[in-house]
């Protein structure tokens, strides 16, 4: 079967995600139990969001400039390229990224970026559908540039009425913002509620 956007939109409605094996590998099919979410909405259950003291006090200081799908492109790429401290190698490859782009076109996929003096320093990507935002991957060329990023994207989504933030695995650099991991099972019964439930990444 060809792998397509609207291939990838039903994965994402059952639970799973594509992965490349490197640059130049082979997409597979993913469905991770336990399943990383971060709770960011007010009186959930699972949890709350935070932001440690320092950095929030970066933030306070607005270092970097915050967009969104101003450079989806570039984004992704940056994903797929930028070396990341602790890892080697990349699951984003070319037909990835080109998947992904035609998302972002149809209005699926969206971008946040961090500018610093007009130079593209952090930024994120991922998916929508109803009320979910699957986190797919972010980076950073300078220091705090992706965790601003994502500290931005968690207040858009409150803002814009999203209830689930899916981030599929946890890792050091989000733990800190109080991600949290949840059985297959429960993840489905929330992803089921959250796809039901429209909400818009932007103004029409």
């Amino acid at each position: 079967m060809s792998l397509t956007p609207d291939l990838i939109l039903s994965a994402y409605c059952q639970g799973l995600f594509p992965m490349a094996d490197g640059r130049d590998g082979a997409i597979g099919w993913y469905s991770p139990d336990p399943r990383a979410i971060q709770p960011f909405v007010q009186g959930d259950p699972l949890g709350s969001f935070h932001v440690k003291h320092s950095l929030a006090k970066q933030v306070r200081k607005h270092p970097f400039e915050i967009t969104t799908d101003h450079c989806f492109a570039r984004v992704i790429h940056h994903c797929a390229t930028v070396q990341r401290q602790g890892e080697t190698g990349t699951w984003i490859s070319p037909k990835i990224e080109a998947l992904y782009f035609d998302l972002h076109s149809s209005g699926f996929a969206h971008s946040v970026e961090a500018w610093h003096q007009g130079e593209l320093s952090g930024g994120i990507y991922g998916v929508t559908i109803g009320s979910v935002f699957f986190g797919e991957s972010m980076f950073s060329l300078r220091p705090n540039a992706s965790q601003i990023a994502y500290v931005w994207l968690v207040e858009h989504l409150r803002e814009r009425g999203y209830t689930l933030f899916d981030v599929q695995f946890t890792n050091a650099h989000i733990e800190q913002f109080g991600v949290v991991e949840v059985p297959k099972e429960a993840y489905m019964q929330l992803l089921q509620r959250a796809i039901e439930h429209k909400v818009s990444w932007a103004d029409a």
